[in-house]
C-alpha cells in the first residue's frame, strides 16, 4: 500500500516529535486527543494504526470496528488499557515502548519512597498552612533498610540500583529471574513469603495481569513487618486499595506512596486524605525526556511495522522479528504458499497440522514458519481476515492440533519445510525448499517427487501412468483456450499411479474440471489458486 493511503489516529497526548516522524515517513496523521468512546468507535474504521497512551481505552468494540486496523501502538510500557486478546484474534499488532520511560519511572519511585520516609508532602502542607511542627513529622532513614522489589524487569532493576546507592538491602522477587542474574545485580532473590516477612519497604514493578491483580492484599499484608511501607508506581489494581486502607488503620502498614490507582482519576478515595499516604496523579513517566523518548520510539516502531522493516516492542507476536531475516523470509513465503495449497486440496474438517523443518535455518525459525503455514491454510477456511498474528489463535479456537518437528539437514536438501495437513477424511503431505534467495519449489507431494513453482493457477490430479494420458488432458484444456505453462510429473513406479501438476494461465471452469474428472484413471482432481 502507498504510504499516503495509510492513516494513523493519535488519540492521546503524544509529543509533536513523534507525530512529525510519522508524517515524515509519508503517513497521514490525525491528532485527536480526548475522543469519547462512542466517537472513537465511530471513526476507527478509517484508520490503519492507532497510537495511544494510558487515557484511551482500546476496547474489544473499538478493535472489532477497526476494519483496516493493523497496528495499535502504546507510547509507554503497560498495555492494560488495550484488549490484547481481541487484537490478537483480529490479527492486529500491539506494540509498546518498554524502555522509553524506565529512568523516569525508577526516579519517581525512589522519590516517592523518600518522600514517604521523610513525610515531605505532609510537612510542606503544614508549613504552608502557617504551622511549624518539627516533632510531628519525624521520619526515618532508608540506610540499611530492606526494600522488597516485586518484579525485576527494566524498571525494577533501575529501582534496585538506586536503592543500593542509598545503602539499602535489596530483596527481589521475580518468578522468571535466575539466580546468576540476581547475583550479577547484587540483589537477594527470595520467594514472596520471605519478601513480605523481611521488607521494610515494598515497591511494585509488575504488569497488571490476572495473577498480579490484588497481589498486595489483606493476606499478604498480614505476613509483613508491622509498619511496612508500600510504594506503587506500576499499575493500579496490583495493590488492593481497600486492604491497604485497612492495613493503614490497623497499623500493619506504616505508610503508602501511590502514583497509580484502581480507577483513574481515583475520585473520592479515602486514601487521598489519609495522613500517612503520599499520592501523585500517575506521574511516573511524566518527564520531558521520557515523553519525547516514548513518542519517538512508538513512532519509529509503528512506521517500521507498517513498512515491514522491523518489529520492535511487539506484545502479541514476538515471532515476527524473525520475518525480517533475509534468509528466513523466502521460507516464510513458501510456508504460506504450501498452507494455501494444502487448504485448497483437502476435504473435511481439519484435525491436525504438522510442520517439520530440516536444517538449522528452517528448524530455528519453525515457530514463525508454522504461523505462516496456518495463515495459508486458514485463509481458505475462516470467514475473518487471517494473518500470522491471529492464525495460531484461530487454529486453537477451531480445535486444530498443531505440531512441529525439527530435524538436522536432509540428504537431498540442506533446508526444507514439510507440511502434513490431516482432516477427518483426507490428508496431504507436502515438502518444499528454496533454491538461491527466492526460488520456491515444491519437491514432494504425498511421496511423489516433483518440482513445481507454487504460484499462479495449478491443476493437480493423479492418473494411471500410461502413454497418451497427458495429451488427452491437454486436448480438453486446449478446446477451451486454456494454455499450459508447465507440467511436472511424479511417479513411484512405472505403470502405476502418477501425479501430475500443471501450471495454467487462466482459471479452469467447473465444466472443464467435470470433464477432466470423468477421464478414466483420473482421481483427486483439484484446481488451486496460488496467485499473490
Amino acid at each position: 500500500m502507498d504510504e499516503k493511503g495509510i492513516r494513523i489516529l493519535v488519540s492521546d497526548q503524544i509529543e509533536q516529535v513523534g507525530r512529525d516522524h510519522l508524517e515524515n515517513e509519508g503517513f497521514r496523521v490525525d491528532f485527536r486527543p480526548g475522543l469519547s468512546p462512542d466517537v472513537l468507535e465511530e471513526v476507527i474504521p478509517q484508520y490503519d494504526a492507532l497510537v495511544v497512551r494510558s487515557a484511551t481505552q482500546v476496547t474489544a468494540g473499538v478493535i472489532e470496528k477497526g476494519a483496516k486496523l493493523r497496528v495499535i501502538g502504546r507510547a509507554g510500557t503497560g498495555v492494560d488499557n488495550i484488549d490484547v486478546p481481541t487484537a490478537t484474534r483480529r490479527g492486529v499488532l500491539v506494540m509498546n515502548t518498554p524502555g522509553g520511560n524506565t529512568v523516569s519511572a525508577a526516579e519517581h519511585t525512589v522519590s516517592m519512597m523518600l518522600a514517604l520516609a521523610r513525610n515531605i508532602p505532609q510537612a510542606h502542607m503544614s508549613l504552608t498552612g502557617g504551622h511549624w511542627e518539627r516533632k510531628k513529622f519525624v521520619g526515618l532513614e532508608v540506610l540499611e533498610k530492606s526494600v522488597g522489589v516485586l518484579g525485576m524487569g527494566k524498571i525494577g532493576r533501575e529501582v534496585a540500583r538506586r536503592c543500593q546507592g542509598l545503602g539499602m538491602r535489596v530483596l527481589a522477587y521475580d518468578p522468571l529471574m535466575q539466580a546468576d542474574a540476581a547475583l550479577k545485580l547484587n540483589v537477594e532473590l527470595v520467594n514472596l513469603d520471605e519478601l513480605f516477612r523481611r521488607a521494610d519497604f515494598i515497591t511494585v514493578h509488575t504488569p497488571l495481569t490476572a495473577d498480579t491483580r490484588g497481589l498486595i492484599n489483606d493476606e499478604s499484608l498480614s505476613r509483613c513487618k508491622k509498619g511496612v511501607r508500600i510504594v506503587n508506581c506500576a499499575r493500579g489494581g496490583i495493590v488492593d486499595e481497600a486492604a491497604l486502607l485497612r492495613g493503614l488503620e490497623s497499623g500493619i502498614v506504616g505508610g503508602a506512596a501511590l502514583d497509580v490507582f484502581e480507577q483513574e482519576p481515583p475520585g473520592e478515595s479515602p486514601l487521598l486524605r489519609h495522613p500517612r499516604v503520599v499520592v501523585t496523579p500517575h506521574l511516573g513517566a511524566s518527564t520531558e525526556e521520557a515523553q519525547e523518548k516514548v513518542a519517538v520510539q512508538i513512532a519509529v516502531a509503528i512506521a517500521d511495522a507498517l513498512k515491514g522493516r522491523a518489529y520492535a516492542g511487539v506484545v502479541n507476536a514476538s515471532i515476527l522479528h524473525m520475518a525480517i531475516n533475509e534468509d528466513v523470509r523466502p521460507f516464510l513465503q513458501l510456508a504460506e504458499k504450501i498452507g494455501r495449497l494444502a487448504g485448497q486440496v483437502v476435504d473435511g474438517k481439519i484435525r491436525r497440522l504438522t510442520v517439520s523443518g530440516e536444517g538449522d535455518l528452517v528448524s530455528g525459525s519453525i515457530e514463525l514458519l508454522k504461523a505462516g503455514v496456518l495463515d495459508g491454510v486458514l485463509s481458505h477456511f475462516h470467514p475473518d481476515p487471517v494473518n500470522m498474528i491471529n492464525a495460531p489463535v484461530l487454529a486453537a479456537e477451531m480445535g486444530i492440533e498443531v505440531r512441529e518437528l525439527k530435524r538436522g539437514g536432509g540428504k537431498e536438501f540442506l533446508h526444507s519445510l514439510g507440511v502434513v495437513l490431516e482432516t477427518e477424511k483426507d490428508s496431504i503431505d507436502i515438502v518444499g525448499t528454496v533454491f538461491g534467495q527466492s526460488s520456491w519449489r515444491l519437491v514432494k507431494i504425498d511421496g511423489y517427487r516433483i518440482e513445481v513453482n507454487p504460484g499462479g493457477y495449478l491443476l493437480i490430479y493423479r492418473n494411471v501412468d500410461k502413454p497418451g494420458f497427458l495429451a488427452r488432458v491437454g486436448s480438453i484444456l486446449a478446446e477451451t483456450g486454456i494454455n499450459i505453462g508447465s507440467v511436472s510429473l511424479g511417479r513411484k513406479k512405472a505403470g502405476e499411479t502418477a501425479m501430475t501438476i500443471m501450471s495454467v494461465d487462466d482459471p479452469v471452469p467447473d465444466s472443464v474440471l467435470e470433464r477432466l474428472s470423468q477421464l478414466e484413471g483420473v482421481s483427486g482432481l483439484r484446481f488451486v489458486d496460488l496467485r499473490d
